[in-house]
């Protein structure tokens, strides 16, 4: 017994647009392909007012992206799992989007593979009466302003004050941001702030939500981490923000969200590969197994399985092509011919 394992042959990125360029997902999506040996690399990303986005082309080059094509959106995936007549169909398509994209990531699957529902982003701070309101802010913040409007921005803390504290920062550094009105937007759509009794509470919670991104503005927050069963990254501590994550701290950006971190995990080298399972067979495995696997098949009603197994089993027991229970073997063949 044995597997071979191989690298997919042509994969397609997805790589958003919308109100932002997005250079690390090129990176983020693009790099561990190349680690795994995919052949060929196709990315997708949707056309922007602005014109070409040179970051973005940038990136593509660097990671060594084989194709690109500016189109984005449900179109985009069908595009790479369907084929058109200026895009082939790819094996597997990865990368973030926002609901429309992995609503269609979904719905192709089966045609192609997918990594995972990854987008839009979600945040959850788990905080406790000594952290930084201002700091908490700017990360709920962060990760409303991506442009959809359905991004997910929470904070759970045992401290009433803190939430208060919190959503004044909030008001306060929306006055100066450039994209205030969409944050807003999102904030009150997808936005929380709860005041829960404990900690322990706190951690239930985000287990049951299994947040994309999980911050723990507490004390010693390494402690708590054997609380944490359902995220898609942790980021520990009041200096290590989600953003740190998403650009250059080393683990992919590419994460499961709406609570797809139950069972799924972030994007990686590992989701560009395929196992192939591998059988060899000797006269005397054949001999020891052959009558259980004779046994197991006419139990589950396939009498053709049970004599494809019976001749080799003969065979291994020096009797020839083998007969089937109470020599009926021969008679059933000639019947059914």
């Amino acid at each position: 017994l044995g597997q071979m394992v191989q690298p997919m042959r042509r994969v397609g990125i997805y790589v958003p647009g919308g109100l932002g360029a997005y250079p690390s997902s090129v990176l983020m999506n693009a790099i561990p392909a190349k680690v795994a040996g995919v052949a060929e690399i196709v990315m997708v990303s949707p056309p922007s007012s602005e014109g070409e986005r040179l970051a973005v082309l940038a990136a593509a080059e660097i990671a060594g992206v084989d194709e690109f094509y500016r189109v984005g959106g449900a179109h985009a995936v069908a595009a790479l799992a369907y084929g058109t007549e200026s895009i082939k169909p790819v094996d597997k398509i990865v990368g973030p989007g926002n609901a429309y994209v992995q609503a269609a990531k979904r719905m192709v699957y089966g045609v192609a593979d997918i990594d995972k529902m990854a987008g839009p982003s979600e945040v959850l701070v788990i905080a406790d009466n000594r952290a930084h309101p201002e700091w908490i802010a700017a990360d709920l913040i962060a990760q409303a302003e991506h442009g959809s409007g359905d991004e997910a921005a929470m904070l759970l803390t045992p401290s009433a004050s803190m939430a208060q504290r919190v959503a004044e920062a909030v008001e306060t550094a929306l006055k100066t941001l450039p994209r205030a009105r969409q944050v807003e937007a999102a904030l009150v759509k997808r936005g929380a702030m709860v005041v829960v009794n404990d900690l322990n509470e706190a951690f239930d919670l985000a287990n049951q939500i299994g947040p994309e991104h999980l911050e723990l503005d507490v004390r010693n927050p390494s402690r708590w981490l054997p609380k944490v069963k359902a995220a898609g990254a942790v980021f520990l501590g009041p200096l290590t923000p989600a953003p740190l994550g998403d650009y250059l701290a080393g683990p992919n950006h590419v994460l499961p969200t709406g609570g797809a971190a139950r069972f799924a995990s972030p994007l990686g080298a590992y989701d560009f590969l395929k196992r192939t399972s591998i059988i060899e067979a000797s006269m005397g495995a054949i001999a020891a197994l052959g009558p259980t696997v004779a046994h197991l098949a006419r139990m589950e009603g396939f009498e053709g399985h049970a004599r494809a197994m019976e001749l080799r089993n003969g065979a291994a027991n020096g009797t020839g092509a083998g007969r089937s229970r109470n020599g009926k073997a021969k008679n059933q063949l000639a019947k059914s011919r």
